[in-house]
C-alpha cells in the first residue's frame, strides 16, 4: 500500500514529472467550471483550482481535498450527475485503463455528454498488460497490473470519443515491454513472483488487497527461468512506443453536446 511519502516519490521520479508536465501544458490556461475524474488525493485537482473558478473533484470514494475552488464529489462516471455541456474542461488521466470493460463505454459517452469545451484524456499507450501480472493469495487468481483491464492506442481512444475531434496529441517517455501467451501461462504458473505487489488496487476477482508473493520452491524457480526466456523471444523484436498518450479532444461542430441522453 502506498503511503503518503511513497506518493510524493512517485512524483519526483522524472518519468512522473514528465507526465504532469504534459498534461499541464495541453490544460487550458483558464475556465469557469472543470471535472477531474478520478482525484484521488487531488493533486492534479489543486492544479487545476489555479486556472479555473470551479474544479469537481469526482472519485468512487468522495475526496478529501482541503482547496477553496475544490468541491469533492463522489460518484461513478459511468453515471455522470451533471446536466448535458456542464464543464468548460473534463481531466480523465491514468483512470480510464482500470474501468471496468463493461463500463468503459458508458464512462466515455458520459464524459463527452458533460463536456462543452475540452476533454484532456491520458492512458497508458499499447500496454501490454500480461506483463507484471499479479497472483492473489488469498483466491489464487491472476490479473493484470495496477488494476489495468484495459489496452489502448489512439485508433481506439478516438473510437470511444467519436463524437470528439483531437485538438491535440502527445507521447511520454518509451516502452519497449511485451511478452507472449506462453510467457504469460509460465509465469502465472509460477505464481508471478516478480510483480509489483505494493499496489493499492486489490484483486480483481475477489476484492482482497495483494500480498507480497512468498518464497518460491526449484519448480516455480525454473518456470520463472523459462517464461523469461519466452517473453525476451518477444521483447527482441518489440519496436518502442510512447509510454502514455495524451489526447486533447473537443466536441465535434453539431455533434456532441447534449446529444448523449
Amino acid at each position: 500500500m502506498r503511503t503518503t511519502d511513497d506518493m510524493l516519490r512517485h512524483r519526483q521520479a522524472p518519468l512522473e514529472q514528465q507526465r504532469e508536465a504534459d498534461l499541464l501544458r495541453l490544460m487550458p490556461a483558464r475556465g469557469a467550471r472543470a471535472l477531474d475524474i478520478g482525484a484521488r488525493d487531488g493533486h492534479f485537482s489543486r492544479l487545476m483550482a489555479e486556472r479555473f473558478d470551479e474544479v469537481v473533484a469526482l472519485d468512487l470514494q468522495r475526496p478529501d481535498i482541503d482547496c477553496a475552488r475544490v468541491v469533492c464529489v463522489q460518484g461513478n462516471a459511468a453515471q455522470l450527475q451533471w446536466p448535458d455541456a456542464h464543464f468548460d474542461f473534463v481531466l480523465c488521466a491514468e483512470v480510464l485503463e482500470h474501468v471496468p470493460p463493461a463500463q468503459l463505454d458508458a464512462v466515455c459517452s458520459e464524459i463527452q455528454r458533460v463536456c462543452r469545451g475540452q476533454a484532456l484524456i491520458g492512458v497508458p499507450n499499447e500496454q501490454d498488460i500480461r506483463v507484471g501480472r499479479l497472483t492473489c493469495r488469498a483466491c489464487g487468481q491472476a490479473s493484470p497490473p495496477w488494476g489495468h483491464v484495459n489496452r489502448f492506442d489512439q485508433q481506439r481512444l478516438q473510437a470511444l470519443f467519436s463524437g470528439f475531434d483531437v485538438q491535440q496529441l502527445s507521447y511520454v517517455g518509451t516502452r519497449r515491454e511485451a511478452t507472449n501467451a506462453p510467457a504469460t501461462w509460465l509465469m502465472d504458473r509460477a505464481g508471478n513472483p516478480h510483480a509489483d505487489y505494493s499496489q493499492d488496487e486489490t484483486c480483481g476477482h475477489c476484492g482482497q488487497p495483494y500480498a507480497a508473493a512468498p518464497e518460491r520452491g526449484l519448480g516455480r524457480k525454473m518456470l520463472t527461468r523459462l517464461a523469461t526466456w519466452a517473453r525476451r523471444a518477444t521483447e527482441a523484436f518489440a519496436r518502442p512506443t510512447g509510454n502514455w498518450v495524451h489526447v486533447l479532444f473537443a466536441p465535434r461542430a453539431g455533434g456532441v453536446g447534449g446529444s448523449r441522453r
